[in-house]
């Protein structure tokens, strides 16, 4: 928290200094008033669609680089602030202080991109007239402003869950295309504001219809995904396993299923409080997702239970990946009130072809393994008990001895 203090302090502070050395001038403001209007424009179009929980992509930016480009830095500063705040209101309402960390982080990062955009450039129309180093430099500097922003976001969010990996709040295959969207975007936006202030009717429609559809995507991943712990929930996870499934059947392939369920939840939760109990399931989750394979297909089952299907994985490889993950989150610690946490699993095993042949017979099977696992005193894993051998038959059918 007090890294988030000192950032929202610092851009505060900045924002007095720069306000009272910067020359207000009318054209100055009415174009920071345009941009401002387009992206009330994007928010409100979206509106309807809402916006997913958690960290969120739109493409604002294509709004706040013209500003940082083409106006002096105070203005960078300024123009996330009533972003946000119409955010706030009209489209989700979440913990305040994020955000006035975001605005804070977004203006620190575009004032910084246009601080160096202004030294280099000398005069900011020069980015319309179609040269090539302006139009460069404002590249590198939209570059700028995501690093920087996204390091700014990213050690509050590492702060906030140290054993987080950076990897999930930097940068992944995905984010990287729509960090280039937007950039170019951004600059584009940039040169034709500096044309004429009247061409942003013609881009502001492209703008508020790709946002619409980027919003619409995240909408359709947050559909699929369990909001407590970022797996795929009960109904993605199964549509995914039936896929994997019925390739398995097709090519012959070795299959595995491993469910696996926190030993003695109830009482973490009576103890410490449901959001402590919601942290572990969060954590165990991080746990099992950083011990599996891309290709793995985990998700939370409901309650305490998590699932994952093994493709190509044997009877022993699925044990030794079971027995992976008994250890990892036997070593995990929550931190908690006055209090560290740690827990344990216990986890069925099934094998395709040998314990069941579709989804529903292997989950039935690890399911009774899982709950030998739970008799046998927890914090292990278990395979279904072999069937017992019916009795040999006489001839006449009746059951014979056994010798």
């Amino acid at each position: 928290m007090s890294y988030v203090c000192a950032i929202v302090v610092f851009d505060a502070v900045l924002i007095a200094v720069l306000a009272k050395s910067t020359a207000f001038h009318a054209h100055h403001v009415a174009m920071f008033g345009a941009l401002t209007a387009c992206g009330a424009v994007c928010i409100e179009a979206t509106r309807r669609l809402g916006m997913p929980a958690g960290v969120s992509r739109d493409l604002l930016s294509a709004w706040w680089l013209p500003v940082a480009f083409l106006l002096p830095p105070v203005y960078a500063l300024l123009a996330p602030i009533p972003m946000q705040i119409l955010l706030q209101l009209r489209v989700r309402a979440t913990v305040l202080y994020r955000r006035v960390f975001s605005a804070a982080a977004i203006g620190l990062a575009a004032a910084s991109a246009s601080a160096v955009f202004h030294r280099s450039v000398s005069v900011p129309a020069h980015l319309s007239a179609g040269e090539g180093g302006p139009i460069a430099i404002a590249a590198a500097c939209a570059v700028l402003f995501t690093v920087l922003n996204t390091a700014l976001i990213a050690v509050a969010a590492h702060a906030s869950d140290p054993e987080g990996r950076w990897g999930e709040v930097l940068w992944d295959r995905e984010r990287v295309l729509l960090d280039a969207v937007e950039l170019c975007l951004g600059v584009l936006v940039a040169v034709v504001c500096g044309l004429n202030l009247a061409l942003l009717l013609l881009v502001l429609p492209p703008v508020v219809l790709l946002q619409r559809s980027l919003l619409h995507a995240q909408l359709q991943a947050a559909a699929r995904t369990d909001p407590k712990t970022g797996l795929l929930n009960a109904a993605a996870w199964q549509r995914e396993a039936d896929t994997e499934i019925v390739r398995a059947q097709r090519t012959g392939d070795a299959l595995a299923l491993v469910l696996v369920d926190i030993d003695h939840f109830k009482k973490v939760n009576d103890t410490y409080g449901h959001l402590v109990g919601d942290q572990v399931l969060a954590q165990v989750a991080a746990t099992l997702r950083t011990q599996l394979r891309e290709y793995d297909v985990v998700g939370r089952f409901g309650g305490e239970e998590f699932v994952v299907l093994l493709p190509g994985a044997d009877v022993h490889e699925a044990r030794r990946v079971a027995e992976r993950l008994r250890t990892r989150v036997g070593r995990m610690v929550v931190p908690a009130e006055q209090a560290t946490i740690t827990v344990t699993v216990s986890a069925g095993v099934a094998i395709m072809n040998v314990h069941g042949e579709d989804l529903i017979e292997l989950l039935a099977a690890a399911d009774l393994a899982l709950y030998r696992a739970k008799e046998l005193g927890r914090d292990r894993v278990c395979l279904p008990a072999a069937p017992v051998a019916p009795p040999p038959r006489s001839a006449d059918g009746a059951a014979g001895a056994i010798p």
